[in-house]
């Protein structure tokens, strides 16, 4: 019976590659392991793919009557349909532990790093001591090198910088930063591409308090790719989700990677008092200046939960 490996939705580098770096691993296993996705790849994940020659995942949004396991997430809102009418074998993560039940013992392994391709490359090394394909191990680098900032972001540790290196040797790639800085204009590729798809292209759906609160993350070389025009735009985006998706708040953080290294928070919300409690900083209209605020899943989830729990 085949087993079906898949990151959240709304998929960014990490999720896609790490579903097809966790299968191979199962099949060196035994287990019948089939990599998918749950929505279309962004221009980075895309770029890798074609670089490393590796064919892209299928889709896959349902698993009813279907044994899977999951990578980078462990939260509902970001899971599956129907998580529940299939079988969760496994979870491989590197964010908090999220809200998925099961009904027996599984594989859990969640370690605090910058990226799932960090975890699952000591689950190769160190735990099932498999070697790790040229190709694979080129997915797993440009995940980390996507997920760490070229190792700018807070949430980037050693072993993340040790990892990268490693499959680096493994996949032939002798200019780190190079590969990294053509994967990050690949990222922040803004043109011709509508609002809505931007917000997309990094966007997860979060339990605050019982409050459903959207965040996203849109990484750009410079915040001058973004006009006006395309931020207006997308604020109108950001209000019509918040009001067809019921949801009490819709971020959208515009990270400037390369040049400020901060974060323009957009914000439509119930009650715009949750961003000040959470950063010590008023909205200015919808958006707000954050230095220094690179990572969504440690310095934007963690102090926005707290600001809701209040």
């Amino acid at each position: 019976m085949a087993v079906f490996v898949m990151g959240h939705k709304s998929p960014d580098t990490d999720s896609v590659t790490a579903a097809v770096a966790f299968a191979e691993l199962q099949k060196a296993l035994g287990v019948d392991a089939v990599p998918c996705r749950q929505g279309d790849p962004n221009p980075e994940t895309e770029l890798a793919f074609k670089k490393f020659g590796v064919p892209m995942p299928e889709l896959m949004t349902d698993v009813t009557g279907k044994q899977y396991m999951l990578v980078d997430h462990s939260d509902i809102k970001q899971a599956p349909d129907n998580w529940d009418k299939g079988e969760l074998l496994a979870v491989v993560d590197h964010h908090k532990i999220g809200d998925i039940t099961t009904a027996s013992p599984i594989f859990f392994c969640a370690m605090p790093v910058g990226c799932t391709g960090t975890v699952l490359y000591k689950l190769y090394t160190d735990m099932f001591k498999k070697p790790i394909d040229s190709k694979v191990a080129g997915l797993m680098l440009s995940a980390i090198l996507s997920d760490t900032v070229l190792f700018k972001s807070p949430t980037c540790t050693p072993d993340d910088k040790a990892a990268a290196e490693a499959l680096a040797k493994i996949a032939g790639i002798s200019d780190i930063k190079a590969w990294g800085l053509e994967l990050a204009k690949a990222k922040s590729s803004v043109e011709g591409v509508p609002p809505m798809d931007l917000i997309h292209r990094d966007y997860k759906d979060f339990n605050m308090s019982g409050k459903t609160v959207g965040i996203g993350q849109l990484e750009l070389v410079s915040l001058s790719q973004v006009s006006n025009d395309l931020k207006c735009a997308i604020m109108d985006n950001l209000q019509k989700m918040k009001v067809d998706g019921n949801r009490h708040s819709v971020f959208l953080m515009l990270t400037d990677t390369m040049e400020k290294e901060g974060t323009e928070l957009l914000a439509v919300t119930d009650d715009p008092s949750v961003v000040e409690k959470a950063f010590g900083k008023k909205l200015e209209g919808n958006s707000v200046w954050l230095p220094g605020v690179m990572s969504r899943k440690k310095q934007m989830v963690p102090p926005l939960e707290k600001a809701f729990a209040s």
